[in-house]
């Protein structure tokens, strides 16, 4: 045998590739189960009629979008690549409201500093009761209870 390999489709219907066949371009001898993964859920048929339709220049952007579907279509046969979209957008919705709840938090934290009383140079130090009354909204500063937050290592100087 002097000729060249079959592609990842005619080494699974095991069949002669041919110098025009469809399927060579697109689906390689050394990834057999790319080929065997479209098949299952299109079938070869179906597949050659997509790619004959559309211009040479889309078929490979054809073919990785079939891979794709049928790739979710076998993880989810009811949903397919819908399951999987619907998911990710729902982590998206979950995420952009994890974030405006620690954005909301932010601000309450900025708005509370701001109206703590800061002393000024003329201010007795050492008369500290105006701002022990400002941190009793803090239960556990001062305390051993209370978390110190670190950076961690890669940010320190």
């Amino acid at each position: 045998m002097g000729g060249n390999p079959p592609c990842g489709s005619c080494k699974l219907l095991r069949r002669k590739c041919t110098e025009d066949c469809i399927f060579a371009p697109y689906f390689l001898s050394d990834d057999p189960q790319k080929f065997a993964i479209v098949h299952k859920v299109f079938g070869a048929s179906n597949l050659s009629k997509m790619l004959q339709e559309l211009p040479v220049e889309q078929r490979a952007d054809a073919v990785s979008s079939l891979v794709y579907e049928a790739s979710a279509r076998v993880r989810d046969p009811v949903y397919g690549c819908v399951g999987a979209i619907s998911y990710l957008q729902n982590q998206v919705a979950d995420l952009k409201m994890q974030l405006a709840v620690a954005q909301a938090e932010i601000q309450c934290i900025q708005i509370d500093k701001k109206s703590l009383i800061v002393p000024s140079e003329e201010t007795d130090l050492h008369n500290s009761d105006h701002l022990q009354n400002n941190f009793s909204q803090f239960p556990n500063f001062g305390t051993s209870n209370s978390v110190v937050h670190h950076p961690p290592n890669y940010l320190r100087p």
